[in-house]
């Protein structure tokens, strides 16, 4: 396709973030009794060509931070409105954490409750031990003290879910353009972007969102936007000169075995897992304990077998300019990753003993840009009027309602729940709370 001179709303990146927008935006338009074919989504390669193609496609609402609940209950609503266009699978999720983390469990379960979403929380190790083996006769693993299942989650196969929203889109008028790459932004005296530059010629646009995944830093760095920041903690210390932008690689593999294989004692898919443990994980390969502190994993039944992966690697504040490029070693995985994740299920399940001989190195999980404190920004650049930034932290994926609400935005009105992911709250020292995960998104 042409791509048009002139766009009211110009999204850069076709993946969740991206084509969740347009789609919501072309929805507030309709019912406006609008159209959508002033809304323009763009990548330099195609749709799902980044982060969301690759994604673990995990779908939970598991998380300690109540900003970060709000938006994955919405998000999770989203998935279910359509479970076939978006290949959503309802199979649920279970987080299984030792002692120590019992307090965060239970929160996270009392706001759930409070919002009615389906869950099952379970206190104790030996009724976790039993819930466990009532679903699989051959769990093994013990020391863990509370068990939250929540009903409600699942997990989406990546690129066709990213197919089906981008059909939805589509659907409604929203045009998206494959091979366009955004390399200048033309400002004028307020700041505001004008115009934009690409390969396929310059495009003047009133507004722009900005979900360009692990490329954050590259239009950030393109924009003049500051490379780093001083960052006031919930005590009221300031640390100064943080990077804006740190680079981690999501380290995630899967093995290939009969997906028939893996399932629930009455034969379902099994709900996608979590889990944390103090327990000396012991290597399959040599027999050597790997980890004796706490160390964590999750994995589900994936088309090939079962994916999966444990804590990330962080690279530094610089990576390849074009992270997922023919090049770019976007799904190598360290090689103690293998063992240590193939362990980790052997750990948890007898099927799994000789899972090592079957691991298969896999498009997925890729590298993400995070920010200072690892959670998303969602909000106006600074100095940037018409400019809104979705910086998710590779959380990316399973938020879908985000694109809901920044649609809400650029229609000229607010959100509530994207408030907390505002720019400004490092400097104010209105950070989201840490639970006791081993993860860096905890």
């Amino acid at each position: 396709m042409d791509l048009p001179r002139h766009v009211s709303t110009l999204i850069i990146g076709a993946g969740v973030h991206g084509l969740s927008t347009g789609w919501h935006l072309a929805q507030e338009l309709r019912a406006r009794g609008k159209g959508a074919d002033d809304v323009l989504i763009v990548d330099k390669t195609d749709v799902a060509s980044g982060a969301s193609g690759i994604a673990c496609g995990v779908i939970r609402n598991f998380y300690y931070q109540p900003a970060m609940g709000a938006i994955m209950r919405e998000s999770v609503d989203l998935w279910h409105s359509d479970p076939e266009a978006f290949h959503f699978h309802d199979c649920g999720y279970i987080a299984l954490v030792p002692e120590g983390q019992d307090d965060d469990v239970s929160s996270i379960y009392e706001r759930q409750v409070s919002e009615g979403y389906r869950s099952t929380l379970v206190r104790g190790e030996a009724n976790v031990f039993d819930y466990m083996r009532g679903m699989f006769p051959d769990w093994r693993a013990r020391g863990q003290t509370s068990l939250l299942h929540e009903h409600e989650s699942g997990f989406a196969f990546n690129k066709p879910a990213m197919q089906g929203l981008a059909g939805k889109a589509s659907d409604l008028g929203v045009r998206i353009a494959a091979g366009v790459h955004v390399t200048r932004f033309h400002r004028d005296q307020s700041g505001a972007v004008r115009s934009v530059d690409t390969n396929r010629g310059s495009i003047e646009v009133d507004q722009v969102v900005l979900a360009a995944g692990p490329w954050i830093k590259n239009f950030w760095t393109e924009l003049g936007l500051p490379a780093t920041l001083d960052v006031r903690d919930p005590e009221g210390n300031v640390h100064e000169g943080r990077p804006m932008w740190t680079y981690w690689r999501l380290q995630e593999g899967e093995i290939r075995i009969d997906p028939a294989t893996y399932v629930t004692a009455d034969g379902a898919i099994p709900p996608v897992f979590h889990f944390d443990s103090r327990e000396p994980l012991v290597s399959l390969k040599t027999g050597d304990i790997l980890s004796d502190e706490l160390w964590g994993t999750y994995w589900k039944q994936d088309a090939n077998g079962v994916q999966g992966g444990a804590a990330p690697e962080k690279l530094g504040t610089e990576a390849e300019v074009d992270p997922y490029g023919p090049d770019s070693p976007h799904y190598t995985v360290k090689e103690d990753f293998v063992d240590l994740w193939t362990s980790s299920l052997s750990h948890a399940m007898e099927r799994f003993e000789n899972c090592h001989h079957h691991y298969h190195d896999a498009p997925s999980g890729g590298i993400g840009c995070f920010t200072p404190d690892n959670f998303p920004v969602f909000d106006f650049a600074p100095g940037i009027e018409n400019l809104f930034v979705v910086a998710d932290s590779n959380h990316g994926f399973k938020m879908m309602s985000v694109g809901k609400q920044v649609a809400r935005v650029m229609m000229g009105g607010k959100s509530e729940a994207l408030h907390p992911f505002r720019y400004a709250r490092f400097a104010e020292g209105d950070l989201h709370p840490v639970s006791n995960s081993p993860y860096i998104w905890g």
